[in-house]
């Protein structure tokens, strides 16, 4: 594999089914999606049953902390041998420049891997590649435990590049046909189309040469309106940052014994331009289960004077009235209670952007016992059937410009955790590819 240090990236081997695996069967959705949908993912059994899958291979959330963890791991990890030792997985070598439609839009990627030597996701890091959100590190044990011991990774990660003048992805639309295609099929569950090509060695220089160029610091500088001294950030997470975090910890944690050439230095991802017009960034939205605290008292306590509930019609009218919120305060939209619809205020808020500022609440909310649990969900639909179940509450948050990212991440550090989606649950990545992690 080769090793573009300059800019953090290996160009990989990357592991696809063999010829005659059904592919619909084989590609399913992110872990981290329809958690509080245990529905989803029995119907995503059923489509599989017995068929090779990277259902096998991964672990979806919606099971963690359930009866019958330890053996599930062990079974991921018993599978992915199997189907390297059956030949059910095949290598590849080079990029892939991907293609996912659904809804009529194209988004468009390229496979390739990050050194974890030049990713920090802590707060106030100022390495090449970065977090965009706040990074949970109690949710790194669960993903440690699957990761540890399996010989091959399989990322649902997109990393984002900000390349307004769409020199790195965008040309290798123009010459697909060119490419020997991969994969070309539907995605399950209404998900949409997935295709991948492998890019031909002739072209792999003008990616590399590209992603350079916008490496440059004086390039770097002039675009973000910073001094050429402060730090080239050239990738930003989009999706999976607790997957990229749990490779770094990994890594950090083993290098010393495997030497820095061992293939877990290094994490496939799926890079996109923020500036895809098929891109598009989804707030997510929180529900709270299984309240045991009046949290409209204890929001009036936390914010005091500054905190203002205002009950509405419907769910069409608080979500209006959240999107167009426009002055010094803060707008939340609540969903459940007695008034069933309402919109929260929040005066001389603590941070910049409202979704800093109710976790801020919900966090010590529920440090103190006040819910059973907390999940992240995307949609107005999702928010409001769950939310408005006996004993729930859900608050819907606006969506913040994906053309803000770059210069926000840069000048303020690391957003809120869950602040913005890379689309709704049914747009996020499927498995495809896997990758190499053991010697």
């Amino acid at each position: 594999m080769k090793i573009i240090s300059d800019i953090g990236i290996q160009i990989p081997q990357v592991y696809l089914p063999k010829s005659g695996v059904d592919l619909k069967k084989w590609a399913v959705i992110a872990c981290d999606q329809f958690t509080s949908e245990p529905e989803y993912w029995h119907d995503v059994e059923k489509i599989v049953g017995d068929a090779p899958s990277t259902l096998n291979l991964t672990f979806p959330e919606v099971y963690l902390e359930k009866p019958g963890e330890e053996e599930r791991i062990k079974n991921i990890q018993l599978a992915m041998r199997k189907y390297l030792d059956e030949g059910i997985l095949q290598p590849h070598e080079g990029f892939v420049y991907v293609e996912r439609t659904i809804d009529g839009k194209t988004r468009k990627g390229v496979m390739l891997c990050l050194d974890l030597e030049r990713y920090d996701y802590h707060k106030g890091a100022t390495s090449l590649i970065r977090a965009t959100e706040g990074t949970i590190e109690d949710r790194l044990p669960p993903r440690i435990k699957i990761r540890e011991g399996a010989p091959l990774e399989f990322p649902h990660i997109l990393v984002l590049i900000d390349d307004p003048d769409k020199t790195v992805i965008e040309p290798l639309t123009a010459v697909k046909e060119k490419f020997e295609k991969l994969y070309d099929f539907d995605l399950m569950l209404d998900s949409g189309h997935l295709a991948g090509y492998a890019v031909n060695t002739e072209f792999e220089n003008g990616i590399v040469e590209a992603l350079r160029g916008l490496a440059k610091p004086e390039t770097f500088a002039a675009k973000y309106d910073v001094s050429k001294e402060e730090p080239v950030l050239l990738f930003a997470m989009g999706d999976g940052n607790h997957s990229l975090a749990t490779a770094k910890a990994i890594w950090e944690k083993n290098k010393a014994q495997v030497g820095m050439e061992h293939p877990s230095r290094y994490a496939l991802v799926e890079i996109e331009n923020v500036h895809d017009e098929a891109l598009e960034f989804e707030p997510i939205h929180r529900v709270l289960f299984g309240l045991k605290k009046d949290i409209f008292a204890k929001m009036q306590s936390f914010f005091g004077g500054d905190f203002s509930y205002t009950p509405v019609a419907d769910g069409a009218e608080m979500t209006s009235r959240v999107d167009n919120a426009d002055g010094e305060k803060q707008a939340v939209g609540v969903v459940g209670g007695v008034q069933q619809f309402g919109m929260i205020e929040i005066a001389n808020p603590s941070t910049n952007l409202a979704v800093g500022t109710i976790q801020a609440f919900l966090d010590d909310f529920l440090k103190n016992g006040g819910a059973e649990k907390i999940d992240y969900v995307h949609g107005e639909d999702v928010v409001e059937r769950l939310s408005l179940q006996d004993g729930n509450v859900g608050f819907y948050l606006a969506g913040m410009h994906k053309n803000e990212l770059f210069k926000t991440v840069i000048v303020d550090g690391a957003l809120p955790r869950k602040t913005f989606s890379m689309g709704e649950a049914r747009e996020k990545r499927f498995y495809m590819e896997g990758r190499k992690i053991t010697a």
